[in-house]
């Protein structure tokens, strides 16, 4: 990849769309000010690193993590004998992911219910590119858990980021031939489970808000109207809030589940529009504090996918950016 690709919002250069969350507090990997040589290029680089190890491991917390390790190992490493750095930080984090996503998927298998992956805020022009805002949604990083690590990584570094054969066999240390055959099988296994259709984020918005209002008023017909005939709940408690422990299927069951769940709170609903993963999604809030972020997949106008996320531990980080921009 080139300066030609400066505009792609998935591109190093481009500062704010390469991390999908806009972080601002970097403190924790690197000096906020670049002083020298090695600190600038990782500043450079930050938000491409994140987003990829984010898209492989689905949770903020551990790509923070990685991008720590990644520091780590960056300042030791002798610049003057790195003929490119951004593929060079790119091959650390590659690498530091793949060892951390082996270790979650042996988490994973213990897991109280099923496992959504960590919210993330994300800004606007993130939800406006089609492409960008349908890989880091939460169907398709659902779709994600079902490849192997290696495979993986390879889909998000071609696919998502466009990154030559040569600088992922690097990475994931293969070489181009296998990583084009790995490439072909990950993306005919995502194909092939992903979203049918593509849709923008005003069609999201809008079956959003028909959502919404429904909600608000308890309205189980408005509910039926806006969900697709096989649309899917999944919730994820984590074992320590309350969650249905399998997925959700049908429109009736589905609204009859929201519907009842709705009546039974002991307290005050409301619920937030805000940007999640590339697209629409609710904050809700139960007498004020927060009980989870609900973000969904809609095609043909319909909900086909709900995904609520109420494991507090997985919401550290949105509720802190919301509480900022509350202020």
């Amino acid at each position: 990849m080139n300066d030609d690709h400066a505009t792609d919002p998935r591109h190093p250069t481009d500062h704010h769309a390469t991390d999908p969350t806009h972080p601002t507090d970097h403190h924790a990997t690197a000096p906020a000010r670049p002083t020298d040589p090695a600190t600038e290029a990782f500043v450079a680089h930050r938000n491409l690193l994140f987003t990829v190890a984010y898209e492989m491991l689905g949770s903020a917390a551990d790509a923070e993590d990685v991008l720590q390790e990644t520091w780590l190992r960056w300042v030791e490493v002798d610049l003057g004998q790195v003929l490119d750095q951004r593929a060079y930080l790119v091959r650390i984090t590659t690498r530091q992911s793949l060892n951390r996503l082996r270790a979650l998927t042996r988490r994973k298998e213990a897991y109280v219910g099923p496992w959504l992956p960590e919210p993330v805020l994300t800004a606007p022009d993130v939800a406006e590119d089609v492409e960008l805002a349908e890989s880091l949604s939460m169907a398709l990083m659902l779709v994600l858990e079902t490849l192997s690590p290696t495979e993986r990584a390879v889909f998000v570094l071609r696919e998502v980021f466009d990154v030559g054969y040569d600088e992922i066999a690097a990475a994931v240390d293969k070489n181009p031939a296998a990583v084009r055959q790995i490439a072909h099988r990950a993306r005919r296994h995502v194909d092939a489970r992903r979203p049918r259709t593509t849709v923008s984020a005003s069609q999201t918005r809008a079956a959003l808000d028909s959502f919404r209002r429904a909600l608000e008023t308890g309205d189980l017909q408005g509910l039926l109207d806006v969900l697709a005939p096989d649309v899917v709940l999944v919730s994820d408690g984590g074992g320590v809030k309350q969650a249905a422990r399998r997925p959700i299927i049908g429109a009736d069951k589905v609204a009859r589940f929201i519907i009842g769940g709705s009546g039974r709170a002991t307290g005050t609903v409301t619920n937030d529009p805000t940007l999640v993963n590339g697209n629409p999604a609710l904050v809700l809030r139960l007498d004020g504090e927060m009980d989870g972020v609900l973000a969904l997949r809609v095609e043909n106008a319909r909900i086909t996918g709900l995904y609520y996320v109420r494991n507090p531990e997985k919401l550290t980080r949105v509720e802190s950016e919301t509480s900022l921009t509350l202020r």
